[in-house]
């Protein structure tokens, strides 16, 4: 989550006595700082930014909240065999889609690939529940929580509306969602999938939402074309370069926006074959979207139609 990305709060509640919206405001704005200074790394001072400056290979301590966040990231790496990995910094930052260094748009050579390629491996960080602590095994490993951070910022701010005895909203951080409850016109939360056009808006699907967080991941926004060639900032841990597949968006339903956003990056490395096989088995709630010669093809699990 960038310093500076949108959101948007929709609450269906009247607010509680002694609960204005000038308040309001200031403890969702609180919450989404709060969450930029555990694992934004853009900010050099966020707890991550601290844990990867650090050269040394013993464990650092952390708070709590870094530590289950990180924790959760490491389990779907071990789910998915690697295929998300939040140490996968590196290459991004090779293949010129890092903030710092968008706009390269070149293919980096072997010898590049390889040397950034070293320093990733979600086996290369550990994380320790008590006391909280991360390590890496590896001094210039770099952990990126980007993946899930929009998702987990939307967490946050559900978390302070309930605090406020709140339990009726819609909380949407830069096109990941975290809904409760019902919405003003007293049903579900009706939300639209975006189709994946390269320029232009349109809906793919519409769904309704309860008590969940809704994320999705896809590749239309952020890649290069060189020598005819598409190349995706999704990179592939394993091979060092953008992912090769069809596949052009993954929506996924969960338990947490956090979830929900990190599922997302997961299937979309995956793909869409590799990608439906690993949701149908975990039995998660996941919408894809692939180019096909004539167009999208798409496809739901069992457990995201019941959200048509």
């Amino acid at each position: 989550m960038q310093g500076t990305a949108m959101w948007h709060v929709t609450i269906s509640d009247e607010l509680p006595g002694g609960v204005d919206e000038t308040q309001l405001m200031q403890g969702i704005n609180a919450a989404f700082a709060h969450s930029g200074k555990l694992i934004a790394g853009w900010d050099k001072t966020s707890e991550i930014s601290r844990f990867n400056q650090y050269a040394g290979v013993d464990w650092f301590p952390v708070s709590p909240e870094l530590v289950k966040v990180v924790a959760t990231a490491l389990e779907l790496s071990r789910q998915s065999d690697g295929a998300y990995d939040v140490t996968v910094g590196p290459l991004i930052e090779l293949w010129g889609f890092s903030a710092e260094h968008a706009g390269k748009d070149q293919v980096p050579s072997q010898a590049e690939i390889d040397a950034a390629r070293a320093r990733v491996g979600s086996q290369k960080l550990e994380a320790r529940l008590s006391p909280p602590a991360l390590r890496k095994l590896r001094a210039d490993v770099h952990v990126e929580l980007a993946s899930l951070a929009d998702g987990f910022a939307a967490d946050l701010a559900g978390e302070y509306l309930e605090s406020q005895g709140i339990h009726n909203y819609m909380v949407e951080i830069a096109g990941e969602i975290r809904t409760r409850g019902v919405s003003p016109r007293g049903d579900a939360w009706q939300i639209a999938i975006e189709k994946p056009l390269e320029s232009g808006r349109a809906v793919q699907q519409g769904i309704h939402l309860g008590d969940a967080g809704l994320a999705t991941s896809g590749d239309y926004r952020n890649f290069f074309m060189q020598g005819g060639k598409r190349y995706s900032h999704t990179i592939d841990p394993h091979t060092g370069f953008p992912v090769t597949h069809n596949l052009a968006s993954v929506s996924v339903v969960a338990e947490s926006g956090m979830l929900a956003d990190a599922y997302a990056t997961l299937l979309m490395s995956l793909g869409e074959e590799k990608g439906k096989l690993f949701a149908e088995q975990r039995g998660l709630a996941a919408y894809f979207i692939w180019r096909t010669d004539s167009g999208f093809g798409v496809y739901s699990t069992k457990g995201f139609s019941k959200y048509f």
